[in-house]
């Protein structure tokens, strides 16, 4: 694994974490959490085309 590629997967989990305890927390920001949410699609789409596996049209 490059280290590219794993400095990709290490903000993609920090940025998992950071949802998850967004999510969990009783007056969450839902713009915040949008935000987040857009930001780790961002990189798993980065990720996958690293990977060489191109993400499917989404319905």
């Amino acid at each position: 694994m490059s280290d590219r590629v794993f400095r990709l997967m290490e903000r993609h989990q920090k940025l998992d974490d950071a949802l998850r305890r967004l999510q969990g927390s009783r007056f969450a920001d839902p713009f915040e959490i949008a935000r987040l949410k857009k930001l780790k699609l961002a990189l798993k789409d980065r990720l996958a085309r690293l990977a060489g596996h191109p993400r499917q049209q989404r319905a």
